[in-house]
Order: structure tokens, then C-alpha cells, then sequence
């Protein structure tokens, strides 16, 4: 049982990282416009997500984090709360509120994925949402959740565990990502079979953040292992607040 979790926690640290790491976009206001070739689509989703790493400045979050797992040679499930606090890019913190459940899942793959989260978020420009990274094709448009927006398929120009390929959906006035479906790249373990991931993201003040991830992970021998991540209280914090000796950031896991 040991083993087989440690192939998740493998799994996990790996392209459910790279998921938290898809960027939301600061909203803009503007009139609409004819709809713009592919280029144009990719260059302005680059240029919000520039914009946001310099004006969204520090925010906190409380995630909600659940993985099961359901097979060989019994189930186990597992859950923590934990509060986020992301100052910048390259900069976040964690501290675990609560915890429950299975002992490996907790130590073995949650506490490890909020680790891995700190370590890789100084180097976003590997996986970053760009053309240096992906090649991108414009499907359609369509409504969603009562706004229009561009689809597009994504295909990594590299195959290396920090890439995904697959759908995402890019809103057509503040030119972010407020859908994902993918897969990673490449294969995090012979072990596993197929995974497949969806995010969804919700409008916070001016600002396009994650409100939900769900990942599934087939493995060859059987079993599936579900991760799913709701985030909810987004607070976003002034800079009297950060420099008040009030403020104390959570010390990581």
C-alpha cells in the first residue's frame, strides 16, 4: 500500500503542482471587439498574466484538500484544511489547520504537495502559459457561466512532467483561464495509466483565481486515486496590513 501511494505522492508533486501554477488574469474593462486570430488571443493572455504578477500583491486563501484512494489491497481516504498565503511571484505559505484520515495520504502526498508547491513556484517561467512553452489552436467560442469565451487547445513543445496538453478556456474581455482540462505530457510512472485534470476559476475582486481542482489517476494495475482542492475566502491584503506588526505570515508545514 506504501508503494503504490508513494507512485501518487509522485504523481501529485508533480503535474497537480504544475496546475496550481496556471495563472488568473486581472480584469480589464473594454469595449468589445471583432474576435482576434489565435496570436493575438496568446500575446494578450501573456500580457494579463505580466499584469497580474505585478498588481495582485499579497492575498490569503483557505484550501480545502481531499484524496481517496480506491483498489489494491484496501481504500483510503484522507483530508487537511490549510491556509494560503501568497505574497508575489515565487513567495507562498502554508499553514495546516486541520487534518484527517489516512497517516500516508496526509504525510505522503498532501503535506509534500504544499512543500513542493513552495520549492517550484521560483521557476514558473518552466511551465509558464506561453508560446515559449506551447504551441496553441483556437477551436471555437462559446458562453460560459453567461460569458463569452475563446477556446483553445494547448500542446507543450517539450515533454517533461512540468508541461500538460489539453482544452482551456480563456474569458473574451479580461483575457484569462477560467477552465482547464488536461493531462500531463509526460507520464509521471510507468505505473500509472491515464490522469486527467480539470480547474476551474472564479472571478475575486478584480481578479480570476482558482475555486477548484479536480485530478484522476488510473494506474496499470489497478486502483484510481481522486485529488480534489476547493479554495474559498480570498482576502486580499493592504501594504499598512503587511508592514503592521500584527501581520504574521504562517510558517510552512
Amino acid at each position: 500500500m506504501r508503494t503504490r501511494l508513494a507512485l501518487f505522492a509522485r504523481f501529485f508533486l508533480g503535474f497537480s503542482v504544475v496546475i496550481l501554477f496556471v495563472p488568473g488574469v486581472r480584469s480589464q474593462d473594454g469595449a468589445a471587439t471583432a474576435q482576434p486570430t489565435t496570436s493575438e488571443i496568446v500575446q494578450r493572455l501573456v500580457a494579463e498574466n505580466q499584469q497580474r504578477s505585478q498588481k495582485l500583491g499579497v492575498y490569503t486563501s483557505r484550501r480545502h484538500y481531499h484524496v481517496a484512494y480506491h483498489g489494491f489491497p484496501h481504500a483510503a481516504e484522507a483530508d487537511m484544511v490549510v491556509d494560503a498565503v501568497c505574497n508575489g511571484p515565487g513567495s507562498k505559505q502554508f499553514d495546516v489547520i486541520s487534518e484527517s484520515g489516512s497517516h500516508v495520504l496526509v504525510d505522503h502526498v498532501l503535506k509534500k504537495l504544499l512543500r513542493a508547491e513552495q520549492d517550484d513556484s521560483h521557476h514558473r517561467s518552466d511551465s509558464a502559459l506561453t508560446p515559449a512553452n506551447y504551441t496553441f489552436t483556437l477551436l471555437r467560442t462559446e458562453i460560459d457561466g453567461g460569458r463569452p469565451v475563446y477556446v483553445l487547445t494547448v500542446e507543450p513543445k517539450q515533454s517533461h512532467g512540468l508541461l500538460y496538453r489539453g482544452t482551456i478556456w480563456v474569458d473574451a474581455q479580461d483575457y484569462a483561464v477560467v477552465k482547464l482540462n488536461a493531462e500531463p505530457a509526460k507520464s509521471p510512472s510507468f505505473w500509472i495509466r491515464n490522469v486527467q485534470i480539470n480547474r476551474q476559476y472564479e472571478k475575486a475582486g478584480d481578479f480570476w483565481l482558482p475555486r477548484s481542482d479536480r485530478s484522476e489517476t488510473k494506474v496499470r494495475l489497478g486502483g484510481v486515486a481522486t485529488l480534489t482542492i476547493d479554495y474559498d475566502d480570498y482576502r486580499f491584503v493592504s501594504t499598512e496590513a503587511i508592514d503592521s506588526p500584527a501581520w504574521q505570515v504562517p510558517a510552512a508545514p
